[in-house]
């Protein structure tokens, strides 16, 4: 619930910025996005990851921006593919097996001072009733906000946590 209200305030920050501003900044920030088993898709999770995931499903996290003008934050670089991901790890009695993909985004988007880490791609074993945040806790340390946004993975981005800025070149639709 703390998630959701952090994203409507997001977006009622984002509102309330005149349109020619809004356009010239938005947001840096991890985006959480899901491929149910058998998907080779994205899809924009429109929760925190504090939900259940199945076995076969793919959860992809990418360092991502947004603002008015560009409302869809990017999904992993990479297509969700079970199979690439956890095609070599046998199933478990009890268990399920989720991947995971931690695309850290482009350059334009790292914070000054920082190195972008490589992409992660990694199959979780996990308990059947395990939720997003417990797989993804398996493959990466995870830093949240107290309302649950998470802010950083694996020490990256190493001190922000949604942080504003100009609109990167390049990603004006021209």
């Amino acid at each position: 619930m703390k998630f959701k209200i952090f994203f409507l305030t997001l977006l009622l920050s984002a509102l309330s910025i005149p349109h020619a501003q809004a356009a010239d900044t938005g947001w840096r920030y991890w985006g959480y996005f899901q491929a149910a088993p058998g998907a080779t898709k994205w899809t924009a999770a429109m929760t925190g990851p504090t939900v259940a995931v199945a076995d076969g499903a793919v959860e992809g996290w990418a360092f991502t921006f947004s603002n008015d003008a560009i409302p869809d934050a990017k999904a992993p670089k990479v297509s969700p593919s079970f199979a690439a991901i956890c095609g070599k790890t046998k199933p478990v009695a009890g268990k399920k097996r989720v991947g995971v993909m931690i695309d850290f985004g482009s350059a334009v988007l790292r914070p000054r001072g920082e190195s972008t880490p490589r992409l992660i791609q990694r199959c979780v074993v996990a308990d059947k009733a395990a939720l997003g945040i417990d797989v993804l806790g398996q493959v990466a340390k995870v830093r949240a906000q107290g309302s649950g946004f998470i802010c950083g993975l694996n020490g990256y981005p190493a001190k922000e946590c949604g942080v504003e800025m100009k609109t990167p070149k390049g990603y004006l639709k021209k």
